[in-house]
């Protein structure tokens, strides 16, 4: 049977969206793996003299939890 865990991460980016999606899987991938898929949860961004400077997002990282072996 397999388990599917479902963390939640902050990530930015002073790119674009799309940069800041990345970021988050390339952080969270250095400590979880079997990564299944990424779902945004919100989008922001911050906005310095009258222009975006940063991108934000809320997101949710699925990944399988590894069965233990015997």
């Amino acid at each position: 049977m397999s388990i599917v865990k479902v963390i939640e991460v902050i990530s930015s980016s002073e790119k674009s969206i799309e940069d800041a999606i990345n970021n988050a899987v390339s952080e969270v991938s250095k400590t979880i793996h079997n990564i299944d898929s990424v779902y945004v949860k919100d989008i922001k961004a911050h906005v310095k003299d009258g222009k975006v400077s940063t991108y934000g997002i809320i997101c949710k990282v699925s990944f399988r939890i590894d069965e233990e072996r015997k």
